[in-house]
C-alpha cells in the first residue's frame, strides 16, 4: 500500500512540475498573453495611423487645393504671376 501511495505522490509531483514549468505552463501562458496585449495595443495605434494616412490620401485625391498646398509647404511651389519674398531675421 505504501508503494501505491509512493507512486501517486511521484505523478502528482510530475504533474505539479509540468504545470507551473514546462510547455504550456502557467508561466508561459501568462507571457503569451502578455505579449497578445501588447501586440493588440501596438495594432490600435497602427490603425489609428493607418487611418489618419487614408485621410490625408483621400483628401490629396479629391482636392486640388490639397495638392497645391502640400506643395507650396514641402517644396516651396512658387506660381509664374506671384513675388517670392524671403524675410530673414536678425
Amino acid at each position: 500500500m505504501k508503494l501505491l501511495w509512493s507512486i501517486m505522490i511521484v505523478l502528482i509531483l510530475l504533474l505539479q512540475v509540468r504545470l507551473w514549468v514546462g510547455e504550456g505552463s502557467f508561466a508561459q501562458v501568462w507571457g503569451l498573453e502578455n505579449a497578445i496585449a501588447e501586440q493588440r495595443e501596438e495594432n490600435a495605434e497602427l490603425a489609428v495611423r493607418n487611418e489618419r494616412l487614408y485621410a490625408e490620401v483621400r483628401n490629396l485625391r479629391g482636392e486640388k487645393g490639397a495638392v497645391e498646398e502640400r506643395a507650396r509647404m514641402n517644396l516651396g511651389l512658387i506660381r509664374n504671376d506671384e513675388t517670392f519674398f524671403l524675410v530673414v531675421e536678425q
